[in-house]
């Protein structure tokens, strides 16, 4: 069958763990009016609702494993068709995480428009969780010294696999910085892009 047509704007947003990829997709959010569909955010969500898919779900993020893609697109499909009557784009926080998981999204949902990849030292990305962990008023299953160690494992060996896919969409931006510094770069990215949309 052919790819479905874009619905919307679509932006994957991808980095490793800790990276900041959340107060980035916040500011977007404001900005243009998108949709942040955070894939984390959405399987912990399922979780909590205590359904078997849920209770499955549930042992992959404990250990800090990559959750089977087919229920990643299952939550991920349920939420675009939940938003997409009054969304303006959507932000896929955190997906593809391996290199076939972008072929099926954008077969079986839509394609992506394009790709911001926030890039920091491992060692600024350990130091971003840990804070997190300790200011965080829930604490999130998969921030465990254990977890973290096995999200990074995940991370660096399927990362360079997604992104060399997509040579054409996927934007690197330095995410050392503060978050108004990288803000400033994702804004030059994306305005040209939605402008052409627009158009």
């Amino acid at each position: 069958p052919p790819a479905p047509k874009p619905i919307l704007p679509i932006v994957w947003v991808l980095g490793g763990p800790g990276v900041g990829k959340g107060a980035q997709c916040h500011k977007i959010a404001a900005k243009y009016g998108f949709t942040h569909l955070s894939t984390g955010d959405l399987l912990r969500a399922e979780v909590k609702t205590g359904s078997d898919l849920g209770k499955s779900i549930a042992g992959y993020i404990k250990r800090g494993d990559l959750v089977p893609n087919d229920a990643v697109l299952h939550v991920l499909k349920e939420a675009i068709d939940e938003n997409k009557a009054h969304a303006k784009g959507f932000l896929i926080d955190g997906y593809p995480r391996e290199k076939y998981q972008g072929k099926a999204f954008e077969k079986t949902i839509s394609p992506a428009n394009t790709i911001l990849y926030f890039d920091a030292s491992l060692d600024t990305l350990r130091k971003r969780i840990l804070h997190r962990a300790a200011t965080a008023t829930e604490r999130r299953l998969d921030d465990t010294e254990e977890a973290i160690q096995i999200r990074f494992k995940n991370f660096m060996e399927n990362n360079d696999r997604v992104l060399n896919q997509y040579p054409d969409k996927f934007n690197k931006i330095n995410a050392e910085r503060t978050i108004d510094e990288v803000f400033k770069d994702v804004v030059g990215i994306l305005d040209p892009i939605l402008s052409l949309q627009r158009a």
